[in-house]
């Protein structure tokens, strides 16, 4: 059996051309996921602010500190965190020095994202991509600010 087409009114309503698309979506409507993504880090901030990581515990224990002795890039970020919450930047600094220019950096991929989803621009679905020498880069950091931390030398970049 073979399907016809179904006519109406002179026009083969099987073979009909999209509608053209109205331009890009701009505005509010494309915003909802750089704001969720903001409203999450501001939760996150605000847990911080009001419990304190500065009492033993509080969070846990790095498991890297547990299982080794030595600190992990990461180790100090949440008190360098809750220390920003409160406005004393230096003291964010002795927690984790790595935390504030990680976070700048963040920050500006995050207002890059969002302005691009806002505009409309295509290829802003997600800015957080980092290529083969950035990897490099960041990894090559990471391990040096480890050793560089866990070294007589160093201890000025442990956590307060």
């Amino acid at each position: 059996m073979v399907a016809r087409a179904d006519y109406r009114g002179g026009v083969d309503i099987a073979h009909r051309a999209p509608a053209p698309p109205s331009g890009p979506r701009t505005g509010w409507r494309t915003a909802g996921l750089p704001l969720l993504v903001a409203g999450a880090a501001a939760g996150a901030a605000i847990v911080l602010h009001f419990r304190d990581p500065h009492a033993h515990g509080s969070y846990g224990l790095c498991p890297f500190y547990a299982l080794t002795g030595w600190w992990c890039p990461g180790c100090g970020g949440l008190r360098a965190m809750h220390n920003l919450t409160e406005g004393r930047v230096l003291d964010a600094v002795h927690s984790n020095i790595f935390l504030l220019p990680l976070l700048l950096t963040v920050l500006l991929w995050w207002g890059s994202w969002a302005a691009g989803r806002w505009r409309g621009r295509p290829g802003t679905a997600f800015p957080f991509t980092l290529g083969r020498r950035g990897q490099g880069v960041l990894i090559g950091a990471l391990v040096i600010f480890t050793v560089a931390r866990n070294t007589p030398m160093g201890t000025w970049l442990a956590p307060a």
